[in-house]
């Protein structure tokens, strides 16, 4: 019998309540990613972590034809995968122009399939969007970089449509967290784009 009285009450209650909860926007609502590429994935994930807030960064594979590669596969450069990094944000948090233009300073974007030490079509420049609006953004940005270089913006610039990326096996994730004297050939150059 009490059930049955709590049970009339609660109803009646929900039927007579006049507040109007807005629900706030989700974590995952906001969420948006891009995947970067432009030499070794440990550096490019070091310094996005290090200089943005991120909902989370994962470095991997992207942009060949082979299903589920790993790194011995990808270093052969047969594959067809850049080694990337997964940078997923907040879009009320960060702005997808500054990941963009710090990518552009924190690589060379006019060296093809290499950076540094780093040799091979594995090492690629390149950008994946994963909405129409970062595209747009992601090429006009490439075009107004392209006057801090005497040489030609060589960045792959597309849509995440027809490849997939693929995580990187665990201990590549976070390296140089984890080995802090790590190799890394990235270093942030400022040219703030206008």
């Amino acid at each position: 019998q009490m059930l049955s009285i709590a049970l009339k009450y609660r109803r009646t209650r929900v039927q007579t309540s006049t507040r109007f909860h807005p629900i706030a926007p989700t974590r995952s609502s906001a969420t948006e990613t891009l995947i970067f590429g432009g030499g070794c994935f440990w550096g490019l994930q070091k310094w996005f972590k290090h200089d943005f807030k991120l909902v989370d960064t994962k470095v991997g594979y992207i942009g060949g034809t082979v299903e589920s590669p790993d790194y011995y596969k990808v270093l052969t450069g047969k594959t067809g995968h850049a080694e990337a990094v997964k940078v997923d944000y907040d879009q009320y948090e960060t702005k997808v122009e500054d990941l963009i233009e710090y990518f552009f300073n924190l690589h060379d974007p006019t060296t093809l399939n290499y950076q540094g030490n780093d040799l091979g079509t594995q090492y690629r420049s390149l950008i994946y969007c994963t909405t129409p609006q970062q595209l747009d953004i992601a090429n006009k940005m490439k075009q107004d970089a392209q006057k801090y270089h005497s040489d030609p913006i060589v960045t792959e610039i597309n849509l995440l449509e027809k490849t997939k990326f693929w995580p990187a096996e665990e201990y590549h994730q976070d390296y140089l967290d984890k080995h802090p004297n790590g190799y890394c050939n990235h270093t942030p150059r400022h040219h703030k784009q206008q």
